[in-house]
């Protein structure tokens, strides 16, 4: 799975300062971090994914290199592509890691297939 190692170095830390519960799973072609059992954070090749609330989504998108998730080539409800550009900076990307984690609290886990 090719995805950028030194993003997933930089999300472990700031997830491990925060003190989250989480996992890491590879799927999507990348990575993802999965928070209390909820998909919080990821990463495809070189962009972050990041679930977000809908109370601050179109804020966030505003942000450098920030735009709607769209893997399947549909928009995902609450999910945003960050380039590079955008999360290379330490205090964006905890900008971003904090929202996802705000978020996650509320988020609905989905349910598991048997």
């Amino acid at each position: 799975m090719a995805y950028n190692e030194v993003l997933a170095d930089k999300l472990r830390q700031a997830l491990d300062d925060r003190k989250a519960n989480y996992t890491e799973k590879q799927m999507m072609g990348g990575l993802t971090f999965m928070v209390d059992e909820k998909m919080c954070l990821g990463i495809v090749k070189d962009d972050l994914m990041a679930r977000i609330g809908p109370h601050v989504f179109e804020k966030f998108l505003k942000k450098s290199g920030a735009r709607v998730m769209d893997f399947t080539k549909r928009p995902m409800k609450g999910y945003a592509f960050i380039s590079p550009e955008g999360w290379d900076d330490d205090r964006e990307l905890a900008d971003w890691v904090d929202q996802c984690l705000v978020f996650n609290k509320e988020a609905k886990s989905s349910k598991k297939k048997n």
